[in-house]
């Protein structure tokens, strides 16, 4: 049976779970068609307290070099220097700063770094939900997106259009799917 609100017993530690987690995005290209793509390697530590929620804490580390929008050519371009330069810049990192929750909905703000640039953003999530699983690890579900300017993070590339209008838009959806495992050292409420 799945619960639908965080309750008290459900405070404690836990880590990303990448194998059945999602850390996505999506852009608009030429004007007309999405692209989307994903980070296939990031982990995070997620402090989550039912009674105190604003004392909760995320820490999110992305592989920037993992990125794949299925396209081997454009993912090579998106880690280079007119997009991710992931030689200079090899992880994205999202480090909470204030956390709210009503039981159903958290905002988590905090500082994203991109490309060496940060900037503080605030990302609302849903919950879906909290279950154990068949080995007995207790889990939370979370999804939440957020649109940010990629030029916020110093990433300008673009190229003009004949009909008007760019290459690459300058809106990025991000986008969050998040399986969450309690820590076996995690001390129960």
């Amino acid at each position: 049976m799945s619960a639908t609100t965080i309750t008290p017993e459900l405070t404690g530690s836990y880590t990303i779970d990448p194998a059945h987690s999602r850390i996505g995005f999506v852009a608009r290209h030429a004007m007309v068609t999405k692209v989307r793509g994903s980070f296939n390697r990031f982990d995070g530590a997620v402090a989550v307290d039912a009674e105190k929620p604003h004392d909760s804490t995320v820490n999110l580390t992305i592989d920037v070099d993992s990125i794949d929008t299925r396209n081997a050519d454009r993912d090579g371009h998106l880690r280079n220097n007119d997009f991710l330069d992931v030689a200079n810049h090899p992880t994205i990192t999202f480090n909470s700063t204030e956390a709210s929750f009503d039981g159903e909905s958290l905002e988590l703000t905090g500082d994203l770094t991109v490309r060496g640039v940060t900037q503080k953003v605030t990302i609302p999530f849903s919950f879906e939900g909290a279950a154990t699983d068949p080995f007995g690890n207790q889990r939370l579900g979370f999804e939440g997106q957020q649109t940010i300017s990629r030029k916020d993070y110093g990433i300008t590339w673009n190229a003009a259009l004949e009909t008007g209008g760019v290459l690459v838009s300058d809106k990025i959806v991000l986008e969050f799917e998040i399986s969450l495992v309690k820590n076996a050292d995690s001390a129960e409420a």
